[in-house]
């Protein structure tokens, strides 16, 4: 195969990257996720900032520049579509969106909040409410059993204490 009409790569143009996939739940979100959302896109534009006025080769830094570019972009189109939802204005007699809730289990009590995609965090405590968890338990009243589908096997969990916050 001729080579004549191939444009060779010389480095010179710059590498795009897919866009980050934006979720199609609505974008609820806690005081606290706003903020840490807030933050995040602060701390990318300052980044950013900083690349531009910077002395370093800009061809070093095309492709962690254009990987910046998208986060600041993901994170712009996630703070502009934020819901924040109002603690305080949450039934306190159900678990809803941004409630803590202690259950018990086969495995003795444990402590989630519902919070929203960008701010969850297993590890913390802190579950999406679109997780099968948060689904399980939203609408549950305290001493509710309700049933966790999870891919070990379903579990049956009982709420003993809801909390906003």
């Amino acid at each position: 195969m001729s080579r004549a009409f191939v444009k060779d790569d010389d480095g010179d143009t710059p590498e795009v990257l897919p866009e980050l996939p934006q979720s199609t739940h609505p974008n609820y979100v806690t005081p606290r996720g706003l903020g840490a959302l807030r933050g995040r896109m602060a701390a990318v534009a300052a980044r950013l900032d900083a690349m531009k006025t910077s002395e370093q080769d800009a061809l070093s830094q095309q492709s962690e520049r254009a990987a910046l570019e998208r986060e600041l972009r993901y994170l712009s189109a996630r703070v502009a579509n934020a819901i924040e939802v109002d603690l305080a204005k949450q039934p306190h007699d159900r678990v809803a969106f941004g409630a803590t809730v202690t259950v018990d289990t086969d495995e003795g009590e444990q402590r989630w909040q519902i919070v929203g995609e960008d701010e969850s965090d297993a590890e913390h405590g802190l579950v999406s409410y679109v997780s099968p968890l948060a689904t399980a338990l939203l609408g549950a009243r305290v001493g509710d059993e309700v049933r966790w589908q999870r891919p070990a096997g379903d579990v049956t969990i009982e709420v003993v204490a809801i909390a906003y916050l």
